[in-house]
């Protein structure tokens, strides 16, 4: 028999709440975390919208400030959900081994310095194109090397591991908007097959920043509804225009059964199957068909034992674009066939 892997502990940092609890009343509640933005002057942008985290500081999760004022927003999120979720197991309590007890998560870069790279641009362009050394020596005299590596995705990943001492694997991957998912997929294999006994995997990100809202507008995939900030996100609704982006941060402790019921654990579900696959098709769209998403739906059904007709509700990526939410469309009724019919689908976004 393969190992079993339970959810031992939680916690998250977003726009509707602070905590597991606090978001979960607000999802209850259809609350929306969408507004104006105030990270940064959205005005010229054709986006001036987007969900973010209010009224938290990294002071609220018991950390010092000062120590904390050059790491990266998501950073912050990460270590705060961390701590939620690892506080909630009791993990630490049980004084594990610290080298069967490791980190995955799904991160992107962290913040980065519009403000600093406009000197740099604008010192080193010239009629005849980009002054390179310029540029370069521009740089090396205005950055802080401190901020600039905190700007690295694997650093949420190790800040989480000191924070507790997790000395297994260490693993961070980047893979877009399936990042965290995909990281609590590869945590709990790694769990199944025995290289660690307890993981802490999820993700956390923040792209609301002039080049993170930039990229996304040229390629047309956020909402323009901004004279309607909280209806904007609107997945497969007829008249949806993009999605909005959002930040925040939130973790699982995942467990191997035994190893949780041996120090009277909390247990919160079970992680019954999991499937990863790649469209193989183009980096800004989804195969037409959704060969990918019909893959690893069914991969991961058949993973946890189950048949199409025992799945009772889809959580979609659900981004509001005409081409995802179609193709999306299509996969579930592939997959479950006349149930997909019956069967509720929504996205938590």
């Amino acid at each position: 028999m393969r190992r079993r892997v339970v959810i031992t502990g939680m916690g998250c940092v977003n726009p509707l709440g602070h905590d597991v609890e606090s978001m979960w009343s607000a999802v209850k509640e259809g609350r929306s975390g969408v507004g104006y933005t105030t990270l940064f002057d959205a005005s010229r942008f054709p986006t001036k919208i987007a969900a973010e985290v209010k009224g938290w500081d990294i002071a609220q999760a018991g950390f010092d400030p000062e120590e904390w004022k050059y790491r990266a927003r998501h950073t912050r999120f990460a270590c705060a959900a961390a701590r939620q979720a690892v506080l909630q197991s009791g993990l630490l309590d049980a004084r594990p081994d610290p080298t069967r007890v490791g980190v995955y998560l799904g991160c992107g870069e962290g913040s980065q310095d519009f403000a600093a790279f406009s000197r740099m641009m604008t010192a080193a362009l010239r009629p005849d194109g980009l002054d390179v050394a310029t540029f370069i020596r521009t740089g090396l005299e205005i950055l802080n090397p401190v901020a600039e590596i905190e700007q690295e995705p694997n650093m949420p990943a190790a800040y989480v591991a000191g924070l507790f001492d997790f000395q297994g694997p260490n693993v961070n991957c980047l893979t877009a908007c399936a990042a965290s998912s995909q990281a609590i997929g590869e945590a709990a294999e790694m769990i199944r097959s025995g290289e660690a006994d307890a993981m802490l995997a999820g993700g956390a990100h923040s792209m609301i920043h002039p080049f993170g809202v930039t990229g996304f507008n040229l390629l047309t995939a956020l909402s323009t509804r901004n004279d309607e900030p909280t209806k904007a996100s609107r997945p497969f609704d007829r008249l949806r225009d993009g999605f909005v982006l959002g930040e925040g941060g939130a973790m699982l402790v995942l467990e191997e059964l035994e190893h949780a019921r041996r120090r009277g654990a909390p247990i919160l579900g079970e992680l019954l199957g999991y499937g990863t696959t790649a469209d193989a098709y183009r980096i800004t769209d989804i195969h037409p068909e959704g060969r990918g998403a019909i893959a690893c739906m069914r991969m991961a059904i058949s993973d946890a034992g189950l048949d199409p007709s025992q799945i009772h509700y889809v959580n979609a990526h659900g981004t509001s674009t005409a081409v995802n939410d179609r193709v999306e469309t299509v996969a579930c009724k592939v997959v479950f066939g006349e149930r997909a019919y019956q069967t509720p689908v929504s996205s938590t976004k």
